[in-house]
């Protein structure tokens, strides 16, 4: 048989160090052997490593405070990721956790979505760093950097055996489509090189077949969007949907608009999508939807783009872990437990889907239950964070169990676990002023809210814990704080009515 023959078929079982093998034996045999086995293993190269351009990778602390691409500086609440709606409509931050920016934290982790994102300079450099939840100062230091170093010898030995220089040539290349492509696709991912693919791909559209290909066009935007290019990619990207609209390049396009920071444009881009004969009930554009909305923090929605989801893919496990986060935060631990039995059933595991479940069953009353799942869960993990996670949800069941004790303990093995766990410092803060210690107490709030500015839990304490000491200057400013951070918070509305009426009297 062809070797050439045994290298396609190595690659689409995608076996691709034994294609590479195979191509590397056509070429020690005979080195002027035509252009397949080059093409082969260019595909096997790439495909080693490529990755999902339709998902952004976190922005740097350099790229959000220096970027020149947002649209409008102050925008209003629910059009800007900057800026997302204050409530959930659920009751807001007092049923349904927030991070950073005030975006609810969603039911399923994805890239971008467990960050934090200050809105200045200084809270990006006081925002507590580690070695599993720091930002990194630029995405320049991601996974393009990384995914170039580790192809490098690679690219190297891709080099030294090309059979025939021409390949170098982008005018050679575009005379055979398969050859350009396969090309492209490796100056852009293994040899991380966009520039070197943006020339290429501005020739073969400059060819007679690559005139009118949707695929050129798309790809062209994808090396200015990789050059951060971001107008010149949402040109090419336009131009492509005009040859043909596909799912990929409304993917790609959308992120230009979220790059933007555009939501309602993104959202418009995907529904535009949904329209088309190809993106007609695409679950993947009804999951971005629904990534959209939730960014924004419009709870509601995102949970109806999930069960839309759903409706068309009833094993998708971020739908399944959203919608079952939003009943558990909307007093229905009944229907969250049996959505989280549901990814057990169909293959999803791992010590944060225990804890949820420990939690839901702790809340549906299911007492045996939850301790089970909780030992599960700390036998299964190795990760610090998700320990300090475990920890901190035992010691919540062990305060409404009436077992105080145990639930100090507990907070303290969380921020053993993660120092940088802020919720822990507030409940300890909480049983501390509840024995009386105020000074610990205001120690654990200052350090909740060094680690979390945006909890307003800890400002409305230490009102509290001033106007249990007589300072009403620093209660006022204690109270004012935390009706910024949450100002549907009942709590801090009163305190606040109580000290005008006094400060007027006086």
């Amino acid at each position: 048989m062809d070797p050439s023959y045994i290298a396609l078929a190595q690659l689409r079982r995608r076996k691709h160090k034994d294609c590479l093998e195979t191509c590397e034996n056509i070429f020690r045999n005979n080195p002027c052997t035509g252009l397949t086995p080059m093409v082969l293993k260019y595909h096997a190269l790439s495909s080693e490593i490529i990755v999902d351009e339709t998902e952004l990778e976190d922005d740097g602390m350099a790229e959000i405070m220096l970027d020149d691409n947002k649209i409008a500086d102050s925008a209003r609440p629910g059009t800007s990721f900057r800026k997302p709606l204050a409530s959930s409509g659920r009751g807001g931050q007092a049923v349904h956790p927030t991070n950073l920016s005030g975006r609810p934290v969603t039911g399923f982790a994805r890239v971008g979505t467990q960050s934090s994102r200050p809105l200045t300079m200084e809270a990006a450099v006081k925002t507590a760093r580690s070695g599993t939840a720091a930002r990194p100062l630029t995405n320049a230091t991601g996974r393009s950097h990384r995914l170039a170093t580790s192809s490098m010898l690679n690219a190297e030995s891709v080099k030294m055996k090309t059979p025939n220089d021409a390949l170098e040539d982008p005018e050679f290349c575009v005379r055979y489509p398969a050859v350009a492509r396969a090309r492209f696709l490796y100056l852009l991912h293994v040899e991380n090189d966009p520039t070197k693919a943006l020339e290429l791909a501005k020739v073969a559209l400059k060819s007679k077949k690559g005139k009118n290909d949707w695929w050129w066009h798309a790809m062209v935007g994808m090396c200015h969007f990789r050059l951060n290019q971001v107008r010149e990619a949402e040109e090419n990207y336009l131009l492509s949907l005009q040859v043909r609209r596909t799912v990929l390049v409304t993917h790609f396009l959308a992120n230009v608009h979220i790059k933007q920071d555009q939501p309602l444009r993104a959202i418009e881009c995907y529904q535009q999508g949904l329209e088309s004969p190809e993106g007609a009930n695409d679950p993947t554009l009804t999951t971005a939807i629904a990534r959209v909305y939730a960014a924004v923090g419009d709870n509601a929605n995102a949970v109806a783009m999930y069960n839309a989801v759903l409706e068309n893919d009833s094993t998708n496990a971020e739908a399944i872990a959203c919608v079952a986060a939003d009943c558990f935060y909307s007093d229905r631990p009944e229907n969250a437990l049996l959505l989280y039995r549901r990814l057990l059933q169909i293959g999803v595991s791992g010590p944060e889907l225990l804890n949820n479940l420990g939690l839901s069953c702790f809340y549906a009353q299911q007492y045996d239950m939850a301790i089970s799942c909780f030992e599960r869960a700390i036998s299964m993990t190795d990760d610090d964070t998700a320990l300090a996670e475990i920890w901190y949800n035992i010691a919540n069941v062990a305060i409404n169990l009436g077992d105080i004790g145990l639930g100090y303990q507990c907070f303290k093995l969380a921020i053993t676990c993660d120092p940088s766990h802020a919720e822990a410092y507030v409940n300890l803060g909480v049983l501390e002023h509840r024995k009386g210690n105020l000074a610990p107490a205001m120690a654990h709030y200052d350090s909740a809210l060094r680690l979390a500015p945006q909890l307003y839990e800890p400002h409305y304490n230490k009102a509290v814990i001033c106007s249990t000491q007589g300072d009403m200057q620093g209660c006022f400013q204690s109270a004012t704080n935390a009706h910024e951070v949450f100002g549907a918070h009942r709590g801090s509305q009163a305190l606040l009515k109580d000290l005008r009426s006094l400060f007027a009297m006086v």
